[in-house]
């Protein structure tokens, strides 16, 4: 049976306005410095890089994926993105893939949208930067230390993600710390695991091909067209897989609906393509390719466009 993916981010009504906004003022403070760091890091070859990888993440994230406990998990892609890019671009294409899922897809809340950029964007990639660097050096640089590093940062950055989630519906007096964090922490602990999973195997077929794009500080050496191809080939294929997601509650999901404040969600204050469906095309599943494929071209877009007039900035000063 075919579906269509669920709304997967914190939605408004959960965060309070004191909350929310202070998180909308990190959000802005880290995505600044990251836009001043990546005009240094990012090379001509990087840059299709970052619209190819928020691409393939915003298609990834579409498919939710069961698992114990009836609930579901999907990809985050901070480990990923930090791994290839640096933490300075990787929050620069989590930022864009969260901000078209709110602006397009109603994908989590506008006022909550500060408080999602912060914990997928500044704690996820912050999280995955500092683990995988901590497991590279045990490593010493080994095939093993990469693959490791990219399943315990896949896993480290989902589960410390959803306790800053849980920590914010404390705050914000949606559900005390006492039931939300273990809460959240338990679940995501499991659903971290497939992120590590999908992390390590996207790196180990990237060993295989093209170990030079494994360490973000350089340049590749060779060229990325082909790579850049391929990705796209990838964020199209799981657009068009994407109606094959579980419609099991994602972990937030599950979480507010088993301590009683799922009813504390805010609809949309507006609707372009939501729930990644296309109004008026009666075929759900067809609905849902169409929105899908049209979400991994404008995330392709506003990444590639970022990352070229960052680009551009670094060579006219």
């Amino acid at each position: 049976m075919l579906y269509s993916p669920k709304p997967m981010h914190v939605p408004d009504g959960f965060l309070s306005v004191p909350v929310a906004i202070s998180l909308w003022v990190i959000a802005i403070i880290a995505v600044a410095s990251a836009l001043r760091q990546s005009s240094r890091a990012l090379d001509e070859r990087r840059v299709p890089l970052m619209g190819v990888l928020a691409a393939a993440i915003f298609a990834g994230q579409m498919l939710n994926f069961a698992v114990a406990g009836g609930t579901s998990g999907h990809l985050m892609g901070a480990a990923l993105a930090t791994i290839l890019l640096g933490p300075a671009a990787a929050t620069l294409v989590l930022t864009a893939v969260v901000g078209v899922q709110a602006l397009v897809f109603q994908d989590g809340g506008l006022l909550a949208l500060g408080g999602n950029i912060t914990n997928m964007a500044v704690i996820g990639v912050a999280v995955a930067f500092i683990v995988y660097g901590a497991v590279s050096r045990i490593a010493a640089e080994k095939r093993w230390g990469i693959l490791a590093g990219g399943f315990v940062a896949g896993w480290a950055s989902v589960f410390v993600a959803s306790l800053a989630v849980a920590i914010e519906l404390a705050l914000s007096g949606t559900s005390p710390a006492n039931i939300a964090v273990p809460a959240m922490g338990g679940i995501h602990a499991i659903i971290g695991i497939g992120e590590g999973l999908i992390t390590a195997g996207a790196l180990a077929f990237i060993l295989a091909t093209r170990p030079d794009l494994l360490d973000a500080g350089t340049r590749p050496s060779a060229g990325t067209r082909p790579v850049w191809i391929a990705g796209i080939a990838v964020a199209f294929g799981l657009a068009v897989l994407a109606p094959l997601a579980s419609v099991k509650p994602d972990g937030l999901e599950w979480v507010a609906e088993q301590t009683g404040f799922l009813d504390r969600a805010r609809g949309p204050l507006f609707s372009i393509l939501p729930d990644y469906s296309v109004p008026g095309v009666e075929n759900s599943a067809i609905s849902t390719i169409v929105a899908g494929l049209a979400g991994v071209l404008l995330v392709l877009g506003v990444a590639y466009l970022v990352g070229t007039a960052r680009r551009r900035r670094r060579t006219e000063t």
